[in-house]
């Protein structure tokens, strides 16, 4: 598929139904860059970023791109290649149930990074030939008005989460039938994690609301409107995570502070820790399409049941479709107190591992930090990926 044809090209969108929501077109690319260059906020971060490439000619670069494809291609795929160059080690995607990429579908991922998990993705298809996919992302995260205007010029969509809960069902509703539309009429592929905010601990599990807000397109016909999506579970696996510490810190103050929210800052920190920090390994594997097993569904179940089941089947998907790495293996005999899987590892690989926990709970800075809560949580992130891959084994 042509990556370069995109919603204005195929008159798609002519109304202003979803511009609240929607990414932007191509004819709002120029003001949109000529809106980011003149932001200073978006300078401060970015400039550092892109050293040694100067302001100059990073911001000439950004004024000749045109198309949505040209500033996803020229700008923040060059960036990001300019990240994992250093410290991504392996990246592939693995499609071993040769999932037509041409088509359209809802890819449901699990959710680790807030910046990486999709734009290693669309990196995968754009560098295979295929077009990119529009990715939803909440508003919680559009900080400031600079990240606004970059994520909608990357193909992403907004979830409406800071509103009034007199008005969250008219939301969902609206989100409902603006992807619907996007999948269907315009053909355009979605990904979205399968739940609000990542997993902190890595265990992965697909939230009830989300799909309940898929079907409100149709919410007499749960399972057609889920089916109408083509769901596909896609399961994404970081050897290292190098936010792990940022996530065991916040989990250590929401147990001391009552009422813990993290700040605009924090959620700053974590992106950034997370494209500039190592990973080690990255595989995105597709898994079964979830329309192969929906049928399976009674339809007579109450919806709340229904919507677990069908919860229940992503998660399963997305749990045996994890690669599992050497850290994996060394955590879950940590945790368990076992050496099930000694033979997938050395001595040496363990103490590493112990070392690299160890540093990673150096880097948080606390008061009463409590090293050995801190040092199980980083430790049970990399458990919880394998415990969970077992679990899901025929």
């Amino acid at each position: 598929m042509d990556s370069s044809i995109n919603k204005s090209e195929s008159d798609a969108f002519t109304d202003t139904s979803f511009d609240d929501i929607r990414p932007l077109n191509d004819t709002e690319v120029k003001d949109a860059i000529d809106f980011l260059l003149n932001d200073k906020w978006f300078k401060i971060i970015v400039e550092p970023l892109i050293a040694p490439i100067t302001w100059g000619d990073f911001s000439e670069e950004m004024r000749s791109c045109e198309k949505i494809i040209d500033f996803q291609k020229n700008v923040i795929y060059t960036i990001i290649y300019k990240f994992i160059a250093g410290n991504v080690e392996e990246l592939d995607l693995l499609n071993p149930r040769n999932i037509d990429l041409n088509q359209s579908h809802m890819y449901i991922s699990n959710h680790r990074d807030i910046v990486l998990d999709a734009g290693l993705f669309n990196i995968i298809l754009h560098g295979k030939g295929y077009d990119t996919t529009e990715v939803a992302i909440g508003d919680n995260l559009l900080i400031y008005p600079w990240i606004t205007t970059l994520v909608r010029l990357n193909k992403s969509f907004i979830v409406k989460r800071n509103i009034p809960v007199r008005e969250v069902l008219a939301a969902s509703e609206h989100l409902s039938k603006y992807i619907h539309k996007t999948i269907n009429k315009e053909k355009q592929s979605i990904w979205i994690a399968q739940r609000e905010g990542r997993a902190k601990d890595s265990n992965d599990r697909t939230q009830t609301s989300l799909l309940k807000m898929l079907t409100l397109v149709n919410r007499n016909q749960p399972i057609e409107s889920l089916k109408a999506l083509d769901m596909i579970p896609l399961s994404i696996s970081y050897e290292y995570d190098p936010c792990d510490f940022l996530k065991a810190k916040e989990f250590q103050l929401k147990r001391d502070i009552p009422n813990f929210v993290k700040s605009k800052e924090d959620d700053l920190i974590n992106m950034l820790t997370g494209i500039e920090g190592y990973k080690g390994k990255v595989y995105l594997k597709l898994g079964r399409p979830l329309n192969e097993k929906i049928d399976s569904v009674s339809p007579s179940l109450k919806r709340a049941e229904l919507l677990q089941e069908i919860a229940d089947l992503i998660d399963k998907e997305i749990f045996r479709n994890y690669e599992i790495f050497t850290p994996n293996y060394i955590a879950y005999d940590l945790i368990l107190k076992t050496d099930k899987f000694s033979d997938k590892y050395t001595q040496e690989e363990k103490e590493n591992f112990k070392a690299y926990v160890e540093r990673q709970v150096d880097k948080i800075n606390i008061e009463n930090k409590d090293d050995e809560f801190l040092r199980n949580i980083i430790t049970e992130m990399y458990a919880n990926t394998l415990i969970n891959h077992l679990s899901a084994q025929d």
